[in-house]
């Protein structure tokens, strides 16, 4: 527990979930445990398993403040907002002057846009800490969410009194003065708010905008370039960005940054437009028109786009198709003369055409050309809790663990340390025919250059013994193994082909069989990919001649393997995942349950099972099994749940 608790301190968190299940499995009365982990688990924003301990933690200790805070912040995370706001209650009977309890009950009110409760929350917060800053922040922005800007204006000002070095003060107050058209003023308390903050995207986003008010468009630029180094996938930089660089004649640059934003919402006819704009410009035509067509089908009298395309049209030849073009622009003319009025070109009533900005929301098409700011929703201020995690920023990619081998190698990892085992595998061991201990692993090292020849030189010693015992299965089976170390995979499976051959039964054998075909598979798609990119220009090489392999081969060995050894859980593993692979998802789901029956400690399974269910849109499903995954040590399922938790709020 000592040593949990130090991890914990030290921000180890993975490490310290490790530690805490060892006294949980020794001692399962105790709560203590129980609420640690679940704060680990916060850290790790896993906020539906910080519940579920903290539960525990409360059903055997209902007194302990700390748990009830812990879990309405998970329950925060996870819109559960009732249920947080009974948790900060309950606390609060037990700890009244809490300032922490306080400031997260105002945001459960403020959430649910109970604004007259918030207020009163906040206003028994000063009363207990009258020198709290975030407390008139955050009444600084229910005010402003009742439309009183002066008494929030009022608010932050004081918050700055109190502390000039907040950068979350100057930046409450520049927004204000954003809104007012203070533009030189909301510039100068946004540098504040970047000198103490840091690495704040926000902070240059909204600076940019306050420079690009001022014509300052090359001020402007840098901060969105300040802003996308920080936070590259940042959707309202890089539409904006490319705005700015299409008025400085950045052609080809501003085509890169609606390209990213097309990549992210095809559908965005605004940035499809623009950059029709800037392919023409490019000469480009053909590319041009392309995305003036998707317009114009997206706004069929959308009349701007028709001018353009004519001009693309006919400077590619295409003379009948400029002549529609220009025809439909000068019927819509004629109706307008005539008092003809089509309803769908009309401007929607309150837009303003001289307007700079419009709102990420505004779908109108003819404000293309006007900077996007956020919605309303997406600029409120969002406070975290001072319980900050690190391994889930860490950016892994979303794919399956991998699949069990037998080798005798693996990988060391810092935090997960499990040792895998069957009872199969250590009576090999035994046999005295391995050179090195052999292992299961889905972590496979990489052989070092003395490796290498060590193990060549295992094959021709093995060659030996095999001329001298031709029927000895194992053998054949031990040199295999040196075959596929050394990535000889054809010599390998025809060593695994006699093997099972002379011992049928002799499950090890289709084991690495299954391995090596599958691994021959994904080789070979990998290749096809090589070929097609290698072609250039988008069209596609012709595939080489399919492979006699197939995925059903890999699925036979591990069906020989399963009626051999029913309780080898690596085989129901290994099985779900080729299922999975080929989307066959109800049937890998059904052999991870079955891996997961015979080892519920099986952090893989959990992992992959839980990807499998949030494939099928179970997401609530694929978080609990992720976070099992990562309670049980693997690290990357914290970033995936923290990526989905936030894709669905």
């Amino acid at each position: 527990m000592t040593i949990a608790r130090n991890a914990l301190y030290f921000e180890d968190y993975v490490l310290s979930i490790q530690y805490f299940n060892q006294v949980i499995n020794a001692k399962p009365y105790l709560y203590e445990p129980y609420f640690f982990r679940a704060l680990a688990k916060v850290n790790l924003d896993d906020y539906q398993g910080a519940e579920l301990d903290c539960n525990e933690a409360i059903h055997r200790n209902p007194f302990v403040v700390n748990a009830y805070q812990v879990r309405g912040l998970s329950r925060i995370r996870q819109n559960k907002f009732e249920e947080a706001i009974e948790d900060y209650k309950m606390a609060l009977t037990y700890d009244p002057e809490n300032v922490t309890l306080w400031h997260n009950l105002a945001l459960c009110h403020m959430q649910k846009k109970d604004y007259k409760a918030a207020k009163q929350n906040l206003e028994e917060l000063l009363a207990v800490s009258p020198r709290y800053t975030r407390a008139y922040l955050m009444r600084g922005e229910v005010a402003l969410q009742q439309k009183d800007t002066v008494a929030a204006l009022t608010d932050f000002e004081t918050a700055l009194k109190l502390d000039k070095y907040d950068p979350d003060a100057w930046s409450a107050r520049a927004m204000i003065r954003l809104q007012q058209e203070l533009y030189a003023d909301a510039e100068s308390d946004l540098d504040y708010a970047i000198r103490y903050s840091g690495k704040n995207a926000g902070n240059y986003i909204n600076r940019a905008l306050a420079r690009f008010h001022q014509t300052n468009l090359r001020g402007a630029m840098a901060d969105y370039d300040l802003a996308l180094q920080m936070d590259p996938n940042n959707f309202i930089g890089h539409y904006n960005r490319g705005l700015l660089r299409a008025q400085v004649g950045d052609d080809n640059r501003a085509i890169e940054d609606f390209d990213f934003v097309l990549e992210v919402e095809p559908d965005n006819m605004m940035a499809r437009f623009n950059r029709g704009l800037l392919r023409a410009q490019t000469g480009n035509h053909r590319g041009a028109i392309a995305d003036y067509s998707a317009v114009l089908k997206a706004y069929p009298n959308f009349l701007v786009g028709y001018r353009y395309r004519a001009d693309s049209r006919r400077k590619i030849g295409d003379r009948k198709g400029a002549d529609l073009d220009e025809f439909k622009v000068l019927k819509a003319q004629l109706d307008k003369q005539n008092g003809v009025k089509d309803q769908a070109s009309v401007q929607k009533k309150g837009d303003k055409t001289d307007d700079k900005t419009r709102k990420k929301s505004d779908k109108d098409v003819a404000n293309y050309r006007k900077i996007m700011i956020a919605d309303d929703a997406e600029a409120e201020r969002k406070y975290t809790s001072d319980y900050r995690g690190k391994v889930q920023n860490y950016h892994v990619a979303i794919k399956p663990e991998p699949m069990f081998v037998l080798t005798y190698y693996e990988k060391n990892s810092e935090v997960k340390r499990t040792v895998y085992y069957d009872k199969s595998v250590e009576d090999l061991n035994r046999s005295g025919l391995f050179a090195k201990l052999l292992r299961i692993t889905n972590a496979e090292a990489p052989l070092t250059e003395e490796l290498v020849n060590f193990h060549f030189a295992l094959i021709d010693t093995h060659t030996s013994a095999i001329v001298a015992d031709e029927t000895n299965a194992k053998k054949r089976f031990v040199r295999a193994l040196d075959f596929y170390l050394v990535q000889d995979f054809t010599s390998a499976l025809a060593d695994l082909n006699k093997a099972t051959e002379l011992e049928p039964d002799f499950f090890p054998a289709y084991f690495m069989r299954s391995l090596i075909h599958y691994k021959q598979l994904e080789y070979q798609k990998s290749e096809q990919t090589v070929d097609q990119h290698a072609s250039g220009n988008g069209v596609l090489a012709p595939k080489k001649e399919e492979s006699v392999l197939d995925y059903g081969l890999v699925k036979a060995d591990l069906d020989k393997v399963i009626h051999l050894a029913p309780r080898f859980v690596y085989a129901y593993y290994n099985r779900a995942n080729v299922a999975a692979l080929l989307k066959d998802y109800r049937s890998a789901i059904a052999d991870y349950d079955k891996a997961i029956e015979l080892d519920p400690d099986f952090a893989d399974a959990y992992y992959n099972r839980g990807l499998t269910h949030i494939f099928l849109g179970n997401n609530k499903l694929g978080i609990a099994d992720l976070s099992k995954a990562g309670e049980l040590g693997v690290v990357s399922a914290y970033n995936v749940i923290k990526r989905f938790t936030d894709r669905t709020e």
